[in-house]
């Protein structure tokens, strides 16, 4: 694998735990609104090409994959039931429908999204200073 190949499936990862952050921040923060449906994004694996010439000349690369989200999924469950008879959308039992957000949950994603980030800076920090050391070797 080349540097811009792992600059690049490392930048993959960072636009998706990007948009993955954004969904658990977003769940937060309407774990009490009326009618919020709970999201979450799809990844998908993508090979790291961007010509058809790369895919001629790199064999050896063949393997190398990013990340894309495909998809923000809503949660398809039922809501969650509170007995809220004065709530201006509570039905006819006095029940309101929460939605199914759990915020530790979504915490523990959260920390997972931000894990696996800095994972991908520390991969892409790691691929500059190697470069950075060939060059080094040439002087």
């Amino acid at each position: 694998m080349d540097f811009f190949s792992s600059m690049r499936v490392s930048a993959t990862g960072l636009d998706a735990q990007t948009k993955r952050m954004n969904e658990i921040s977003s769940n937060i923060a309407n774990a009490e609104s009326v009618g919020y449906r709970k999201k979450d994004a799809v990844f998908a694996a993508e090979t790291d090409r961007e010509s058809f010439g790369e895919i001629l000349q790199n064999q050896l690369d063949e393997q190398v994959q990013g990340v894309r989200v495909t998809d923000i999924h809503e949660d398809e469950k039922t809501p969650r039931m509170v007995y809220n008879p004065s709530h201006p959308q509570a039905n006819a039992d006095g029940y309101v429908a929460m939605p199914n957000v759990n915020t530790v949950e979504e915490m523990a994603n959260m920390i997972s999204a931000q894990r696996s980030y800095e994972a991908n800076v520390t991969a892409m920090n790691a691929a500059k200073s190697m470069a950075q050391k060939a060059l080094e070797i040439g002087r």
